[in-house]
């Protein structure tokens, strides 16, 4: 793409900066748009909101994926099955820990967006999808066949009180079972069977958890596709940015060093790095550990190397990490220069105080590391990342 930048008197900085971000990989928005059926998305966006894709008809979508909490839940880690409310409330019941802290959506399904979760388990770069359903794969879309993988989860959407035992197992043949169940309480209720069998082109008898999967995927990238934010009015028509935004620019394309893993069009090069975020919860490995990429990829090298999360909308998401230990945004970008600087570490336990000690020397041979950053630059990039923020195209209805 040849693009030609508007020139302004705006000055050296600001010129700097538009160059700077188009090196980096930003494009126009809708340059990342998939476009797919509005009928479709509409049904997904009433299928994202149902409960119906929980066996217990407790759960859904929505239940942790909440507008107030930029498609977020606004917990360190969610909640799943068996909690009540949204937000702190789920904290009170006695609902299943999901050990990670739960993902947005801004963006995700775009153009070349092909990684999801933390630590990638379902992966489509290099032209070949790589997940959990192995050859099996009921998609060779990636948004789609992480759409599959929440409702077989069993602390997520699933639970332990399911009567059949063989549903239990979280295996491709176990997911089936979940599926079809589900399908089946869709295709019965009589708003949502007969809007997705006409959406999908299909007679009411013949649809399957795909169409369903199809529909939140299309839903997924209508509401939450990259929309134009103010730096990229700033970069492509010329319009101004308050002064501490641009400083803050600067220093994340500059000296910060941000850029190096928050490029593309995204602010995410959708590769795994160790960034030593603190432990929290009972940890994806138990003991408050969470090996990250390396559950996926079982490669020693990966261990403790977690996606690198995309920044669009990024103040409203907290709490950050891949535990969500990190309450506030200017912390979670300290970590990344001067993970002692962050008082937190002292209340860890051995075993994680060593899990620490370990991820320090993965953070070590990251681009950001050994960078200096001073408390007035954490500032200006908290500003300047006040200016990716957008909308979503509808209101999600949690309960």
């Amino acid at each position: 793409m040849v693009l030609i930048l508007p020139v302004h008197a705006d000055g050296l900085r600001e010129e700097t900066l538009r160059q700077a971000a188009v090196s980096s990989g930003l494009v126009p928005a809708a340059e990342t748009h998939v476009l797919v059926s509005l009928e479709l998305a509409k049904v997904g966006k009433l299928l994202f909101e149902s409960k119906l894709l929980s066996p217990s008809n407790t759960i859904a979508c929505a239940t942790c994926h909440i507008d107030r909490f930029g498609s977020a839940d606004g917990l360190q880690q969610a909640v799943g099955i068996g909690g009540t409310g949204i937000g702190v409330e789920r904290l009170k019941g006695n609902g299943r820990i999901v050990p990670r802290n739960t993902l947005p959506f801004w963006g995700r399904g775009g153009v070349a967006f092909n990684v999801f979760f933390w630590d990638g388990k379902v992966d489509g770069t290099g032209g070949r999808l790589h997940s959990q359903f192995g050859s099996a794969t009921p998609s060779h879309d990636p948004l789609v066949v992480a759409v599959h993988l929440p409702p077989a989860e069993l602390s997520e959407m699933v639970g332990t009180e399911v009567d059949e035992d063989k549903v239990q197992t979280e295996t491709v043949n176990s997911a089936e079972l979940l599926y079809s169940a589900a399908t089946q309480r869709v295709a019965a209720d009589p708003k949502l069977g007969v809007a997705l069998a006409r959406a999908r082109r299909v007679e009411l008898g013949e649809l399957a958890f795909l169409d369903i999967a199809e529909a939140i995927a299309a839903f997924i990238r209508t509401n939450f596709q990259v929309s134009e934010t103010a730096f990229h009015r700033f970069v492509f028509d010329g319009k101004p940015l308050p002064r501490s935004v641009v400083e803050g620019g600067l220093i994340f394309y500059g000296k910060g060093g941000c850029a190096s893993c928050h490029n593309g069009p995204y602010f995410s090069d959708l590769e795994f790095h160790g960034i030593p975020f603190p432990p929290a919860g009972f940890g994806k490995n138990g003991f408050g550990v969470d090996y990250g990429r390396y559950n996926v990829t079982l490669d020693p090298s990966d261990r403790g190397r977690f996606r690198t999360p995309p920044l669009y909308n990024v103040r409203k998401t907290a709490p950050y990490g891949h535990s969500g230990s990190i309450k506030n945004l200017a912390d979670a970008i300290t970590i990344h220069f001067d993970p002692l600087g962050v008082p937190i570490y002292k209340t860890l336990s051995p075993v994680q105080r060593a899990e620490f000690y370990r991820s320090l020397k993965v953070w070590s041979s990251e681009p950001v590391s050994g960078n200096v950053l001073y408390p007035e630059d954490i500032i200006k990039l908290v500003d300047f990342l006040s200016s990716l923020e957008y909308t979503t195209r509808w209101s999600v209805e949690s309960e």
